[in-house]
């Protein structure tokens, strides 16, 4: 875009899936960060509602652990899903000004740029909405229907599928970028081959991986817990109210 010379582009690219697998190693480091506090505030949540052990034999609490297992997996797909739309709505958006400002596909007319920048701030916002709401209410819904040790469990299987899917994202976000500017590169055909569109296919799912989903659970590790340690003590003396009525 800056029409610059190709040599340019090679040296841009060589330095971009550098940083791409730089992020790679730097995240590993940020999840194992998020894992460990994670860790410190579900300890200090068994504390304040005196759960000693994890018994994966209690029906009660294997069921929180398949819900905690399930979550980053649900919360990385609607992450996932907001970038599409919000790419989806910028396509539609750059359209409509391709067709709309005379002279604009020739390159004789300046876009509305500030509108591209509205629909990606309202979507960074406004589509963070529900995985947030994901990260606050399933602790709370846990504990006061199945009770402290099934919320126990759920923090356990979170943390467990969480870490796991973090670091699988980075890296298979970073290897999909630069496997698309390796191809790019010349190699396997290059830019329009069948190995090309693949790859291009591929880094539609990797940058999201890498940069939205991937770094986002780190926040749904450490907001589960913060959320069940703020409110152990309300679930602590009312918690388990399915329980309740089964008894």
């Amino acid at each position: 875009m800056a029409e610059l010379p190709a040599s340019v582009r090679e040296i841009t690219d060589t330095l971009d899936s550098v940083g791409n697998t730089t992020a790679a190693i730097g995240k590993g480091f940020a999840i194992g960060s998020a894992a460990l506090t994670a860790l410190a505030l579900f300890s200090a949540y068994s504390q304040v509602v005196k759960l000693k052990a994890i018994d994966l034999l209690d029906p009660v609490v294997l069921i929180g652990v398949f819900i905690g297992a399930t979550l980053p997996f649900v919360f990385g797909a609607m992450t996932m899903e907001s970038v599409g739309e919000a790419a989806n709505e910028m396509v539609v958006e750059v359209r409509r000004q391709f067709h709309e400002i005379p002279g604009l596909l020739e390159g004789k007319a300046r876009g509305d740029y500030r509108r591209c920048v509205d629909i990606s701030t309202a979507a960074a916002l406004n589509k963070m909405i529900a995985p947030g709401v994901i990260a606050i209410a399933f602790p709370l819904l846990v504990g006061m229907l199945l009770g402290p040790a099934a919320l126990g469990g759920m923090i356990g299987g979170a943390l467990a599928a969480g870490v796991l899917l973090a670091i699988m994202m980075a890296n298979a976000g970073g290897a999909w970028d630069n496997a698309k500017k390796y191809i790019e590169s010349g190699v396997h055909g290059g830019k329009g081959s069948d190995p090309h569109k693949a790859a291009v296919t591929g880094d539609t799912v990797g940058d999201p991986f890498k940069d939205t989903s991937g770094p986002a659970m780190n926040i749904l590790l450490k907001l589960m817990t913060i959320v069940s340690l703020v409110f152990a003590p309300l679930l602590a003396a009312h918690g388990g109210i399915l329980l309740g009525m089964f008894k």
